[in-house]
């Protein structure tokens, strides 16, 4: 687990040489394939872009899809992968119960996968499943949450994905400090899909229900980014805290401006880059070389006091 801030820069710094250094596809060792959520959403864009480069780095071919949460989808696209005998699959998985028939076809085809973000509720399908810590995120940004609303207000939340595990784990998290606070009240919560647009209606109805809210605590940055929207077209965006969740780049944008109190950062860019050096080393080897098939890394806080460290998307210089 990555706890130690010099690591992290230092690992971002790596994670960064591939962009600027040529394509080293010349070994030909085969194809990676990589499945995200969505490439419209930064934070998978990023998944897939930096998985990408660092299969490229290593020698092999490299292509991303987007399955949208779909299971249809996402079975359809780990069909291609083994039509296509990839060496290995990426994949951040649409569903925790639904998309464990795909992985298990793959790894029936003799194709390992490796697992990054979201987990799968089954252990032993996948090689590994490398996955942001959760808990300790939304224990961060919960904590900095109550130190800006203070510890008496009323105040709604928007929920992530359903099917996703991150949704429950995030909430669950927040839960756990907020409930520290009697005077802190719920009057509303919502789920948005992780969506900027759903996040954006649900608050304008959760606004419309609870005209009063002194803060909006959200499961993700587009959500929040859309709550930001709804509350600056009700004119209650300088009485509202908002937080949110992954450190995408307009978040941070955001909190340059004053909209947002914090994000908690995904280190998304060194998981993707990992989960990628396993595939290769377990093609290489027969073993990936983990203690266990799961492995948490720790999110960071990213606030208007250290904006000025994230270098990158999802990177922060610590």
């Amino acid at each position: 687990m990555f706890k130690n801030g010099k690591r992290l820069l230092i690992t971002a710094l790596a994670v960064s040489a591939p962009l600027f250094a040529g394509v080293a596809a010349a070994d030909d060792k085969g194809l990676i394939s990589i499945i995200v959520n969505d490439n419209s959403n930064p934070y998978w864009f990023t998944e897939g872009k930096i998985a990408r480069e660092t299969a490229e780095e290593l020698g092999y071919e490299a292509n991303v899809s987007s399955h949208k949460g779909d299971t249809n989808a996402e079975s359809r696209q780990i069909d291609t992968a083994i039509t296509n005998q990839a060496e290995a699959i990426i994949l951040d998985p649409a569903n925790a119960d639904g998309s464990i028939g795909a992985v298990r076809k793959a790894v029936d085809a003799g194709i390992p996968v490796f697992i990054v973000n979201a987990e799968i509720n089954q252990q032993g399908l996948a090689e590994a499943q490398l996955v942001s810590n959760n808990a300790q995120g939304a224990a961060l940004g919960a904590q900095q949450w109550v130190q800006t609303v203070g510890d008496g207000a009323d105040y709604v939340e928007l929920k992530g994905a359903p099917s996703d595990n991150n949704a429950a784990t995030r909430s669950n998290g927040y839960e756990t400090v907020l409930s520290q606070y009697p005077s802190l009240e719920r009057v509303g919560v919502d789920v948005a899909n992780w969506d900027r647009t759903q996040g954006y209606n649900k608050t304008q109805s959760l606004l419309q229900a609870n005209p009063d809210i002194q803060g909006v605590i959200s499961g993700n940055d587009e959500m929040a980014l859309g709550a930001i929207a709804a509350l600056k077209e009700a004119g209650r965006l300088d009485e509202v805290v908002v937080g949110g969740f992954d450190g995408s780049p307009d978040a941070i944008d955001a909190i340059k401006a004053g909209e947002m109190a914090y994000t908690v950062l995904q280190p998304v860019a060194i998981f993707s880059e990992q989960a990628v050096r396993l595939a290769d080393q377990f093609v290489r080897t027969g073993e990936t070389g983990l203690a266990s098939e799961k492995k948490l890394f720790d999110c960071f806080l990213v606030t208007a006091d250290n904006v000025d460290q994230y270098s990158a998307p999802f990177v922060l210089d610590i």
